[in-house]
Formats: C-alpha cells, sequence, structure tokens
C-alpha cells in the first residue's frame, strides 16, 4: 500500500476584547519543519503515513489580532498547503480563541480555508485548547475534533497526539470520523472551571470513560473563553464519532453535565480585592495573584496597581514578577530613576520610582525599591516556571511574598504549596465577570443572565441531529 501524506500546522492564542493591544507579527513565534515535528511527538510513519511540517504560529496571549496580519499568514499557510501533492490529511494545531475586527469567525474563516484548499475527501482533525469557540463553521469543515482536558494545560502534547491518532487511524483503515457539538450557555474564566477542582475534575474524568462507549473517538468539553465579547461566545460540548446519533447522546451528556453544576463553577483559591488579600497575608510564604492583568490569559501585564498598594504598606521581601514595561527598561539602562506602570497601555498608576539597586538578566532588569524587588520585563511575559526565577538568579526562598500576573496558579506554583489569593484586579481580564462590558455575546448566557431552562441541542455544522 503507497503512503499517504498528511500536513501539519496552525495558529494558536487568546484575544482578549478588552486589550487595548493588537497583535501583529512581531508578537508570534514560528515552528516549521523538525522542529514542529518534534513538538507533535507522533510516529506518522508506523501508520504509512508522510508528514509535511508548514507552521505552528503562537504567541502569548493578547489583543486582537491585526486584520492585515491575520490575512497574510492565513494565505500562506494555504499557499504552503497547495504546494503538496495528494494530500490525505490535515493536522490542524488552533487555539479557538482568536479575534480579529471584521471577521466573526476566525478559526472558522481558517478552516475553511483549509477545507476548500484541500478538498472534500482530505480528513482535517484539529485540535483546540480548552478554552477556544466552537462555531457551525468550523464543525461543517473538520472530520475529527480533540481539545485539552486539563486547567492548567499540562496535556498540550497528550492532546496533539490525540488528534493525530484519529487522523493516522482513520487513513490507515479507510474510515470517515465525524464531528457533532452541543452550545451550552454558560461562560465563565478557566479560574472557575479548573479540572484540577471539582466540579469540573469529575466531568473531565468522565470524558475518558465516554471515549470508551461504541461510535465514540474522543469526547471533549470546551469551557470557551469569557473575556472575548463576541457571538461565538459560549461553552460547548464537542464529541468525535463514526456515529452521529452516538455521539448526540453522549454530546447531551456532557452539555447536561457542566449546565447543572454552574452555581458550583468557583476560583480554586480565596479571592478578594487588594486591600482583602493585603489584610490576609500571614506570616509564612505566600503568593498573591494578580489575575485582571494576567498575560497568559490576554492581560496586557503592565499594571501596578498592586506595586503602589504593596510600597504604601511598606510590606517587606516582596517579590514582583513581574511587570511588563520597555520603557521603564531603557530608562533603568541610564539611571536609577524610572516610570512604571501601564506604559502598553494597560492602564492603572503611572509611579515615579528610584531604584536602590539593579541589575540587567534575560531582558529583565531586576530592581530592589524600598522592601520590594520588582521584575520589570522588556516584553509582556509570564513567570510561572521556576526557570523563569533562576534564570534571573532570583531564589524565592529569599522572600516573604511572590506577586504574579496570573490567574490560576501554574503547576509548578501551585507545588510550592504555599498559601495562595488571587486578587480580583483591574485589567483586560478582569475576574469580576459581571461587571465587564457585554455587548455582543448572546443575552441569554450564564452567569451574564440567570436561568434554568435549557435542553441541549447537538448539530453537525449543518442540521441537528436527535
Amino acid at each position: 500500500m503507497p503512503s499517504k501524506n498528511v500536513a501539519i500546522g496552525g495558529i494558536s492564542t487568546e484575544c482578549s476584547s478588552y486589550s487595548p493591544l493588537y497583535q501583529k507579527e512581531s508578537d508570534f513565534t514560528s515552528l516549521d519543519g523538525e522542529a514542529l515535528l518534534d513538538l507533535i511527538d507522533f510516529p506518522f510513519n508506523e501508520y504509512d503515513l508522510v508528514a509535511y511540517p508548514i507552521f505552528f504560529n503562537k504567541s502569548v496571549p493578547g489583543g486582537p489580532i491585526e486584520g492585515e496580519y491575520f490575512e497574510q499568514i492565513k494565505d500562506k499557510f494555504i499557499e504552503q498547503l497547495k504546494q503538496i501533492d495528494n494530500l490525505d490529511g490535515v493536522l490542524l494545531l488552533m487555539h479557538g480563541a482568536m479575534l480579529v475586527n471584521g471577521i466573526d469567525d476566525p478559526e472558522g474563516e481558517w478552516i475553511s480555508s483549509v477545507r476548500k484548499a484541500v478538498g472534500k475527501d482530505c480528513i482535517i482533525s484539529v485540535s483546540f485548547d480548552l478554552h477556544g469557540q466552537i462555531t457551525n463553521k468550523i464543525i461543517e469543515n473538520i472530520d475529527a475534533f480533540t481539545a485539552f482536558r486539563t486547567a492548567p494545560h499540562i496535556d498540550v502534547i497528550d492532546t496533539y497526539r490525540r488528534a493525530s491518532i484519529i487522523l493516522a487511524r482513520a487513513l490507515k483503515d479507510n474510515y470517515r470520523p465525524c464531528v457533532v457539538w452541543s452550545p451550552i450557555p454558560l461562560l465563565v474564566s478557566g479560574e472557575m472551571s479548573s479540572t484540577f477542582m471539582e466540579p469540573c475534575y469529575s466531568i473531565y474524568q468522565s470524558l475518558e470513560l465516554y471515549d470508551q462507549e461504541p461510535n465514540i473517538l474522543d469526547s471533549n468539553l470546551m469551557i470557551g473563553y469569557v473575556w472575548a465579547d463576541t457571538k461565538r461566545a459560549t461553552a460547548a460540548a464537542v464529541v468525535t464519532c463514526t456515529n452521529q446519533n452516538s455521539g448526540a447522546v453522549v454530546c447531551k451528556n456532557i452539555a447536561n453535565q457542566y449546565w447543572d453544576c454552574r452555581k458550583n463553577l468557583k476560583s480554586d483559591m480565596k479571592t478578594g480585592g487588594i486591600k482583602d488579600a493585603i489584610n490576609w497575608l500571614g506570616g509564612d510564604f505566600s503568593i498573591i495573584a494578580d489575575s485582571g492583568d494576567n498575560p497568559t490569559a490576554g492581560g496586557v501585564g503592565d499594571r501596578a496597581d498592586i506595586l503602589k498598594e504593596v510600597l504604601e504598606s511598606e510590606i517587606k521581601d516582596t517579590l514582583f514578577a513581574g511587570i511588563a514595561s520597555k520603557s521603564a527598561y531603557d530608562e533603568l539602562k541610564q539611571g536609577k530613576k524610572f516610570n512604571l506602570g501601564g506604559s502598553f497601555g494597560g492602564g492603572g498608576p503611572s509611579l515615579e520610582l528610584l531604584a536602590e539597586s539593579v541589575y540587567f538578566e534575560n531582558k529583565c532588569a531586576v530592581v530592589k525599591v524600598k522592601n520590594s524587588t520588582i521584575i520589570i520585563s522588556s516584553i509582556r511575559r509570564p513567570f510561572h516556571n521556576m526557570a523563569d526565577f533562576t534564570k534571573l538568579k532570583i531564589d524565592l526562598k529569599d522572600f516573604k511574598l511572590l506577586i504574579v500576573k496570573s490567574g490560576y496558579l501554574s503547576p509548578e506554583l501551585q507545588e510550592l504549596l504555599a498559601p495562595s489569593f488571587m486578587v480580583l484586579s483591574d485589567g483586560a481580564v478582569n475576574q469580576d465577570l459581571k461587571s465587564i462590558e457585554n455587548i455582543n455575546r448572546n443575552k441569554k448566557i450564564y452567569p451574564f443572565q440567570d436561568f434554568s431552562d435549557f435542553t441541549p441541542q447537538v448539530s453537525n455544522g449543518l442540521i441537528l441531529i436527535n
């Protein structure tokens, strides 16, 4: 039997409609060639498949993507796709929460363009973040779907493999899977739906059991992305199957499970305002999460609200990790005086500060101000892993308080087992959901509106499935 050909690539980011910071080409990094194959880490050759890596572009989440860049990179992907002869399958690595002004459904546009380029016989398998959005346009143009099952995300590579193996088996055994979905009028933050705590822990554990049922290949619960004020913003159940009616049953079960527990969706740590967090502090090493300005969720990462309060409260041995400011970084290259806060457009107070000491490492300035150490990054980035600190020659044991721009804590910070508090701070990803602007979302979606009448409807993207 001759080998079959598959193409690999895609684009991934989250876009907050509340962020002033548009994403452009320079915000994205690109993987291609062997590096992309190494990321997928799947033995396509064992299924008599020849893999052609195109490119996978990914960015730190932010604001909307510039329309010109989106069109250019989409056209570039399609052009390279068309250069592959006799294409039998496509593996698309996506996120699901892109936002492009003037385009209602960017992922749908990307995927439908791929479908048009490869034709109706080519099998398209996609991988999404569980915080992505689903539409009929996406579903009608794909044959297989997988999404992350952990938040915080520790199963990214496993999810790529799930999408790969469905594609590989379908091509090897000459069958065509299908995808059905059911929107769920429920939209909360990832912090309120962590898969490491109830009720979502049990729901996500049950997905593997659904996969064992006849005709079911992969079951998914999409939480959606709450900080995109768009019509397509919703949670969803999505099932890859070999029989649409079987898939519809599982979709309805997942949708009802999630809907029934909606009022139990809460943050996985103590929450409150900045002053609440300061009053909460005890004598042990503690972590405060500045959730509203979290760059990994779409925040700008440049706000100094909490820094201002901590400096005024004269709290000792505090590490801020970190605040993004190219202008402050450059000022510190010239002298000890610098201004910090809102330099990328994220808002909040602007502080005029004097550095007692400063050193530069890994595109960051590590500054001592009063009793606090501040990591000032010249680019938007998170500080969620222990390596982020060791590369800056910082030992967390030297501090009593760590403040990170984060929602739920990363797995490595969770492993510190420190008392933690999530501040419901201002920013582009404000966790106080009822206070954020809500213009374009469907007007009947929990918790923006409270209601109880919901009956799941399942679709294959074209028609409803009983």
